[in-house]
C-alpha cells in the first residue's frame, strides 16, 4: 500500500469483521463491519448485503480506504440526509481505523425516530459492529529469516519470548530456521541481538519491507 513515504506512521485495520444488532422503538439496526482492500470489494459486499436483506427499509454504509484514510464514501440509502452514512463514517474515523466498511441495515419498526434518534441509532449500531470485530495495528517493518544451531534454540526462544516477537515457520534441518517480522525501528537491534546470542554463527537474511500487523 502506498503511504506517500510516510513509513514512520502506523494505521489500524480490521483483521476479522464482526456484527451486532440493536433495537430502538421496534426498529432493528443490524451493524456489520468488514475488512476491505479496495472500492470494488466494498461495493461487492454492499451489493451482497442488500441482496441478503432485500426486505429491509434501508442498507446504509460508509467505508474508508488508504493508510491515511484518504478515500472515503458513505450513503444514507434513503434516510434523511446526514442521519446515517455520515454517522457511520464518523465512527470509523473516530476509531482511527481504515480499510474498513460498515453497513447498517434497518428494519423499520413503525415509529419515526427523528433526526437525532437516527444519528444515535446508526452510531450505536456501527460502534457495536466494530466492537464485535478484531483489529490490528499495521506498522512499517521488515521480514527477517535466520538459521541457528540446535544448541542456540532454547536461548533464542527465551529471548524472543521476552521481546514478544513471534518465531514463525520453524524449519528443522541441519540447522533450525525461523521467520520473524520486526518494526523498521527495531531491525538493527534485533539483528544485533541474534548475532550476540549466537556468537555471530547465525545466518541472517533480510526480507521484504512493508506494513505488517506487528
Amino acid at each position: 500500500m502506498d503511504k506517500n513515504n510516510n513509513n514512520d506512521k502506523s494505521y489500524k485495520i480490521i483483521t476479522e469483521g464482526g456484527s451486532d444488532e440493536i433495537e430502538i422503538k421496534k426498529s432493528r439496526f443490524i451493524g456489520q463491519a468488514f475488512p476491505i482492500e479496495n472500492a470494488k470489494e466494498a461495493e461487492d459486499i454492499i451489493k451482497s448485503v442488500e441482496k441478503k436483506y432485500w426486505d429491509a427499509r434501508h442498507n446504509c454504509y460508509a467505508y474508508v480506504l488508504g493508510a491515511l484514510s484518504e478515500n472515503q464514501r458513505f450513503s444514507d440509502n434513503g434516510e434523511p440526509s446526514g442521519t446515517a452514512g455520515k454517522p457511520i463514517l464518523e465512527v470509523i474515523m473516530g476509531a482511527g481505523i481504515t480499510n474498513t466498511l460498515i453497513v447498517v441495515t434497518r428494519y423499520f419498526g413503525g415509529t419515526l425516530l427523528g433526526t437525532g434518534g437516527l444519528v444515535r441509532a446508526y452510531t450505536q449500531a456501527s460502534q457495536a459492529a466494530l466492537a464485535a470485530s478484531k483489529t490490528a495495528v499495521m506498522t512499517y517493518g521488515q521480514k527477517i529469516s535466520f538459521s541457528i544451531g540446535y544448541d542456540m534454540v532454547d536461548k533464542i526462544q527465551h529471548t524472543f519470548g521476552l521481546m514478544e516477537i513471534p518465531l514463525d515457520n520453524p524449519t528443522y534441518g541441519v540447522d533450525v530456521s525461523y521467520d520473524i517480522i520486526v518494526s523498521a525501528a527495531d531491525v538493527d537491534k534485533v539483528i544485533t541481538t541474534i548475532t550476540e546470542i549466537t556468537s555471530a554463527r547465525a545466518t541472517i537474511i533480510k526480507g521484504d519491507t512493508g506494513f505488517y500487523p506487528i
